[in-house]
């Protein structure tokens, strides 16, 4: 069949929730917030959780129902992850944004308009720890004028003078029913078909991620049609398929090297993307029943350094590793997990 005409709009964009009180899942959140907003009374605020899950369409929303579209472009700051993120950005854009005054807070059609700007620091984990601190000083400072909404995955990464300035709000994992329901309005919009095992298919690659399931179903919907299957969601989402993982994990249990060396070779070939098959791989080992707690903990520890060592090589790159550069030897009992050219092997008590 045909794929159906697609609007170049993204359709994480297009179907993003305008107000707070759309957002998905987040029902203590949005309670919050909605008592912020009627009062205007907005202090520093840190959005934390997985991806996905409606973190940034919040602070977002936020600002477009403070201020409306008309005063937004002056009030709000948004820097992500495609900015430069230390410490002369801190010392220059944002301060200079921060410091600038604004009038007094007048209602505008029909927008609160508080007398302060947002500036909204998205995937504020990945800035340094140097740029962190500069902005404390900075938010105490202009207070007044200007406030932070920060925004992250891992509130751990966020230094503890700064996280202690905001109210925190944790974003929870889209359950399944929520992220299904999104999906199926989404599919009504844009005519698409997806029978129940399609469905489950998508909230099972998508983690809890509702982006990277629009997303996923966006790809889908412009490759194969207005009639969606389970194996085109797998064939657009770069998931290696089951049977694949199967086989090394069989080759790796059996304890026979040449076996497993060969279907490691075979991922190589086919150009899987070794972090995932790790990351599947590590699925596999965790549901298994036929292994040990203790032996699965080791398992998949060596899954972990052999993810490190992945990550470290340089002259390797994140989605694959060609075979002149690198050998991934996944074995059994008391053969190694990774074995990298120039690098020592990681341990592994086996399967």
């Amino acid at each position: 069949m045909a794929p159906v005409l697609q609007s170049s709009q993204p359709w994480v964009e297009k179907y993003r929730p305008k107000q707070v009180k759309d957002v998905a899942h987040q029902d203590e959140v949005v309670r919050v917030l909605t008592n912020t907003l009627e009062t205007s009374n907005c202090p520093h605020m840190l959005f934390y959780g997985p991806p996905g899950t409606g973190k940034t369409t919040t602070a977002l929303a936020i600002a477009h129902q403070l201020f409306g579209p008309e005063l937004y472009k002056s009030r709000v700051l948004e820097l992500n992850a495609s900015d430069e993120r230390g410490i002369n950005v801190v010392r220059t854009k944002i301060k200079d944004f921060a410091a600038v005054a604004v009038g007094s807070g007048q209602r505008q059609g029909g927008y609160p308009c508080p007398p302060f700007k947002i500036i909204i620091l998205d995937e504020a984990d990945s800035m340094t720890e140097d740029a962190q601190n500069a902005l404390r000083r900075t938010m105490e400072t202009y207070y007044k004028v200007t406030r932070f909404f920060f925004i992250c995955n891992y509130i751990s990464r966020i230094i503890e003078p700064l996280a202690s300035r905001c109210a925190k709000f944790r974003f929870k994992a889209l359950s399944e029913e929520i992220m299904s329901n999104r999906v199926l309005h989404i599919c009504n919009e844009e005519g698409l078909h997806l029978d129940s095992e399609a469905l489950s298919t998508l909230s099972s690659i998508s983690q809890g991620d509702l982006r990277r399931a629009i997303t996923y179903l966006q790809g889908a919907a412009r490759l194969f049609g207005s009639t969606i299957s389970s194996k085109d969601l797998l064939s657009v989402s770069g998931v290696i398929p089951q049977e694949v993982v199967e086989a090394l994990y069989a080759a790796c249990k059996s304890g026979n090297f040449d076996l497993a060396n060969k279907e490691v070779n075979n991922v190589i070939a086919e150009g899987f993307p070794v972090s995932q098959m790790l990351s599947q791989l590590f699925d596999v080992v965790v549901e298994a029943d036929d292994i040990p707690d203790e032996q699965k903990a080791r398992i998949c520890k060596s899954l972990a350094e052999a993810d490190k060592w992945m990550v470290q090589m340089s002259t390797c790159s994140c989605w694959m590793w060609p075979a002149t550069q690198c050998e991934l030897c996944v074995t059994c009992h008391k053969n190694s997990v990774l074995k990298v050219r120039g690098q020592p092997r990681l341990g592994c008590r086996g399967f």
